[in-house]
């Protein structure tokens, strides 16, 4: 009764959260929706006996606008947004958009985890194609991993979960040897926190490229994480498929709203927020090892300990610190305030001694 494929499917398996822990696992900022949005939400929550506008046509509209202020000589209107549950739902959708059972969707690995998930649900076969020894993208591997059945290719900038950016100028070589039939959504869920001296510019992408998309989200920078908000830009064609397959009603009536307000925001309100995370993001950086740096451009650090990410993650547990393990890679925190910075910095310091001896500032293990 059930597809026999659905056993190879691994489940997404979110942040843990246990009471009374400092939880650094999942992104997430650790201060509400912007004080103007929250407002927003209070004032809708006494419609929710509604269903919510399934078109989402006033935010589309709205996005539409606010993404053709930073896009200038680019015609952009609400046929070229899609709004989802989640940037997360709006990759599915990309993928169900594009994919016969057994075409291919090709991304960097280690990426953000739901790509092969989303992929193998929808009968698509995933393509991981290893990062660099320096975990960017390894962009002439992926060309090279390029079929005749590769329909879809993710390029998640900053990359989750080791934070890194490619430049404009290396995803502009990219796209141009990517052929035109094949769909490229530029997944930039972390752009907001992007420091780089020579970050994408995603609306030259899209004038220079018709077969790109944009893939944004409301859930990390604007703390909207619980209501599940995201939105995609590209061609009109593409947008209208990614729609078809779309969930009824996805989008509910206070992610509308949150929407619409956070649009609205003043720019200090987030500026001051986002300014605040990457603060801490470098004040993580500076208190490990240098060895352990890998220079995010994320709301987080991943540290690459290997084998050794097990152990530091569970001397991290034992003092109430809950982060990100990929076990036999690295471990991965999220930057948030300064108080809870310093509770982590005061358990991580411990943890890595105690786990690498000498090698991470403690006495050297005995045999």
């Amino acid at each position: 009764m059930i597809r026999s494929d659905l056993a190879g499917v691994p489940p997404y398996v979110p942040g843990k959260k246990p009471p009374h822990a400092l939880v650094v696992a999942s992104n997430e900022t650790t201060q509400g929706p912007l004080p103007s949005v929250a407002r927003a939400i209070a004032d809708a929550a006494g419609g929710v006996n509604r269903y919510p506008d399934m078109s989402v046509a006033a935010l589309r509209a709205a996005i539409a606008a606010w993404f053709a202020k930073s896009a200038e000589g680019l015609r952009i209107d609400m046929d070229n947004i899609a709004t989802g549950n989640g940037s997360t739902a709006l990759c599915q959708q990309a993928i169900q958009a594009t994919c016969h059972d057994g075409d291919e969707v090709l991304f960097a690995w280690r990426s953000f985890e739901a790509y092969p998930i989303l992929s193998q649900v929808v009968g698509a076969k995933p393509v991981m194609v290893p990062l660099t020894e320096d975990h960017r993208h390894d962009f002439p591997a992926m060309l090279k991993a390029i079929t005749d059945r590769t329909r879809l290719i993710f390029v998640c900038n900053p990359n989750n979960p080791s934070g890194t950016v490619m430049t404009h100028a290396e995803v502009l070589d990219f796209l141009h040897q990517v052929p035109q039939r094949i769909t490229v959504i530029l997944d930039e869920a972390y752009m907001e926190y992007d420091r780089s001296p020579e970050a994408v510019n995603a609306a030259e992408i899209l004038r220079l490229f018709p077969n790109v998309a944009v893939c944004r989200t409301f859930s990390k920078a604007y703390g909207l994480a619980g209501l599940r908000l995201g939105y995609m830009v590209g061609g009109a064609e593409f947008i209208m498929a990614v729609n078809k397959v779309a969930l009824p009603f996805g989008v509910n009536a206070l992610a509308q709203a949150a929407g619409l307000a956070s649009i609205d925001a003043t720019d200090d309100e987030l500026k001051d927020r986002v300014d605040a995370t990457v603060t801490q993001r470098e004040r993580l950086l500076q208190a490990v090892p240098e060895e352990l740096r890998i220079p995010s451009q994320g709301n987080f650090i991943l540290l690459p300990l290997g084998a050794q990410a097990e152990a530091v993650d569970a001397e991290l547990k034992k003092e109430g610190v809950v982060a990100r393990c990929f076990p036999g890679e690295g471990v991965r925190i999220t930057a948030t305030t300064a108080e809870e910075t310093d509770k982590v910095i005061a358990a991580l310091t411990p943890a890595l001694a105690t786990v690498g001896g000498a090698r991470w500032g403690g006495r050297p293990q005995e045999s």
